[in-house]
């Protein structure tokens, strides 16, 4: 099976820094894309940042410039490095993938667990 693990997330003051990990392990023919989401209030799971295998990022308009995502394709693990954090930006943090786990099927969503990063005022 097909697992997403994070780790990193925590209690950083405002205009301090965290990088949240996510670690994908199992059955993997090939990805298609790896992310980041949190919920904000009064809305559904919304996209923070995302990268494809075509090397193209997207963020989401209220983290731009302050959070970039990476990932190290030998240890099968996507990262969020986030700076200059808001008290805005608290909340669970869920790890995202779009892959298929073997060749004949397709493409599908895969989530974690979801790590909590708190901001302090």
């Amino acid at each position: 099976q097909v697992q997403l693990v994070e780790s990193g997330g925590g209690l950083v003051q405002a205009g301090g820094s965290l990088r949240v990990s996510c670690v994908v392990s199992g059955s993997i023919f090939s990805i298609n894309a790896m992310g980041w989401y949190r919920h904000v209030p009064g809305k559904q799971r919304e996209l923070v940042a995302v990268g494809t295998s075509g090397g193209s990022t997207n963020y989401a308009d209220s983290v731009k410039g302050r959070c970039t995502i990476s990932r190290d394709n030998d240890k099968n693990t996507v990262y969020l490095q986030m700076n200059s954090l808001k008290p805005e930006d608290t909340d669970v943090y869920y790890c995202y993938a779009n892959l298929r786990s073997s060749w004949w099927q397709e493409n599908k969503d895969y989530w974690g667990q979801g790590t909590q990063v708190t901001v302090s005022s």
